[in-house]
């Protein structure tokens, strides 16, 4: 019954997830405030539908979603789509939702063809343990705060190649100052570097009391750690090197992408990333 109920409430949140985008996107194109307002209450109800479909996930198999590459997906996502929301209600960045949430829907249409098969029972009971929840949850976190810098420094680029070419308007105006995106970029991948070098050591903890396959040379290790030294770097150059503007924009987005090659191509050389 909870898989059927999910299954049509998945197919509306698609729907309407894509409707907000595109609302978004015009707002974007022709600063149509009105097409913002409806597609942040349509992004709202995205959120509830998502919310509503983890906790029908729950319910069904009676653990955390996020065990195979399918849940995982969805539900970083949903963190998206939760932080994207927290920001724009705190911040003044009017494009940013915009930006998130584009970036959100790809990864929700790369999720459609995720794998979906379940993880038995004995293998989720043999598994699961607080330290493999909080783990997860850190290392999720994480990589939602990551998404946040990301999307700030896209934002920043964006509007430097406007002030370059100096393209005044409205939508220079409401991309928000460069020193704004930069500060919020900073802030994000502030909370998230140290957040990640704690998920690593709960995980490794974990996989040395539960994991018989656990090798320090695995790929979701090795590359997880590389994540966390490309934006150890990025701190350094930030705080001990004084560095700023474009080039450090850029070694935000150059760590992303290590980050995406970590969740999307490393889980085929794992060898106990269970959820991979």
């Amino acid at each position: 019954m909870y898989g059927i109920t999910n299954s049509w409430i998945y197919d509306i949140t698609i729907a309407l997830y894509a409707l907000s985008v595109l609302g978004y996107f015009i707002d974007f194109l022709q600063n149509n405030r009105k097409a913002n307002v409806i597609a942040f209450w349509l992004l709202s109800i995205v959120w509830v539908l998502q919310t509503i479909s983890l906790l029908l996930t729950l319910l069904e198999f009676n653990r955390f979603p996020f065990f195979t590459i399918f849940e995982g997906l969805f539900l970083y996502v949903w963190l998206i789509v939760t932080l994207s929301l927290v920001i724009n209600w705190f911040f003044t960045v009017d494009f940013f939702v915009f930006f998130a949430n584009v970036f959100g829907f790809i990864i929700m249409s790369i999720h459609l063809f995720a794998p979906k098969d379940n993880v038995s029972t004995a293998v989720t009971e043999q598994l699961m343990s607080e330290l493999l929840i909080i783990h997860i949850s850190m290392a999720m976190l994480s990589y939602g705060a990551f998404a946040l810098a990301f999307i700030f420094s896209i934002m920043y680029l964006f509007q430097h190649n406007l002030l370059k070419k100096k393209k005044w308007g409205k939508r220079l105006v409401r991309l928000g100052n460069l020193s704004q995106l930069e500060s919020l970029s900073y802030s994000s991948t502030i909370i998230a570097v140290p957040m990640l070098a704690l998920s690593l050591v709960l995980g490794i903890i974990w996989a040395y009391i539960k994991v018989e396959a656990f090798h320090w040379y695995d790929a979701k290790v090795l590359l997880s750690f590389i994540v966390l030294i490309v934006y150890s770097i990025y701190l350094f150059l930030k705080v001990g090197k004084g560095l700023h503007g474009k080039a450090l924009s850029m070694w935000n987005i150059a760590g992303f992408l290590v980050i995406l090659i970590n969740l999307f191509l490393s889980g085929e050389l794992s060898s106990f990333h269970l959820w991979e």
